[in-house]
Parts: structure tokens; sequence; C-alpha cells
């Protein structure tokens, strides 16, 4: 399969990025690499969306154990991007970071009964597990997923950001403008000329 960058050759960073399943020992097993953002397919659209802009490469850290037919992994993924600030529409760097435990399994899930008898159907995302065919675990997915969760749901580029003025546009973390406030609005604001009369 073709990867990210359209390379003729197989990529280095795309044999980093696997797992041979028979090559675990009971010591498990360490990696340390650092990959371009456009490897990963999700990141890459991200680029050229506009959304972000990567200002480091993925570096990521993890360890491997085989337990059984299971293959555990834990690490870390982390990179440094510029986003655009939800509130003053600045543009601002900013450090992701995920720590993961994931687990994949080789063989398929086990389908357990109801109460009725009928068999239930679970995938292994439903265990909480990542399947993986033949003897090749690949990461790429399951690293993109990382970083993509890492990623605020609301960008600032600090909490105190005042934003802009809804009015005149002017960014009022450099100075206050000079637009009236908006109007008080409240769904009781009615009530307060009503008299009520005495019994």
């Amino acid at each position: 399969m073709p990867c990210a960058c359209q390379c003729v050759t197989p990529c280095k960073g795309l044999s980093e990025m696997r797992i041979h399943f028979d090559q675990l020992k009971e010591s498990g097993l360490s990696l340390e690499f650092e990959e371009q953002p456009e490897f990963f397919p999700v990141l890459k659209e991200m680029i050229e969306s506009g959304e972000c802009v990567f200002l480091a490469p993925i570096k990521t850290r993890l360890q491997a154990v085989r337990i059984a037919e299971l293959v555990e992994v834990e690490g870390s993924v982390e990179t440094t991007v510029r986003l655009t600030c939800s509130r003053c529409l600045k543009r601002f760097k900013t450090p992701l970071h995920s720590q993961f435990a994931l687990t994949y399994t080789k063989a398929p899930p086990a389908v357990p009964q109801a109460a009725d008898g009928q068999e239930i159907e679970l995938s292994a995302a439903d265990m909480g597990m990542v399947h993986f065919k033949g003897e090749v675990i690949n990461l790429q997915d399951s690293l993109q997923e990382q970083l993509v969760l890492a990623f605020p749901l609301r960008p600032l580029c600090r909490e105190t950001c005042k934003g802009l003025c809804p009015r005149c546009g002017a960014d009022l973390n450099t100075s206050p403008c000079n637009c009236a406030p908006p109007p008080f609005n409240s769904r009781f604001a009615a009530l307060k000329d009503l008299k009520l009369g005495r019994t």
C-alpha cells in the first residue's frame, strides 16, 4: 500500500510504525521514532485544509509486550502545532501531547450469550481492543487518532483571551474599544416595572 507521502520505495517511517507479532519477546519491545505529520492521512488533511500547521515532527515513544494472543502497547506521542485562537483569531503555538495504552488482539473476540440465549455481536472496538490481521501491527491509525484527540476542542491563545468586539471587531486584548456595552437583556426585565397590589 502506498504511503501518505506517495513515495516509490517503502518509507523507513512506515516500517518503524509496525510491530511484528512473532518478534515480541517476553521482555517486550521499546521503540522511539520521529515521523512527519504528512505520513498520517488525517493529519495531512488537516494541514491541507489550513486547520493547523505542524511545527515539529511527530515524536513517538512506546513499549509493547505480548501476552498470549494480546499485545499491550503503552506510550506517548507529542509535537508542536500552530492553531487559530477561537476568540481573537490570532495564530499561536502550542504543544500537543498524548499518553495512551492500547490492547491489540489477533484473535476475534469471544461471542457472549444474552439472557435469552441469543448471541451478542461485539467487535474488538466494543471491548476496548484494536483488532489486527496477519503477523504485523500497523500503529499508523492508532497514533494519528491519539494526536487528533490531543487537539483542543476550542483553541485559545490563553485562558484570559478577551477576544474581539462583536461590533467593531477590535482586539480587546490590545485595548478596549469605544463601543457602548450591549444592552442588558433578561427574561425578567419585563417584571421590573410590575407593581403588585396588596391584598
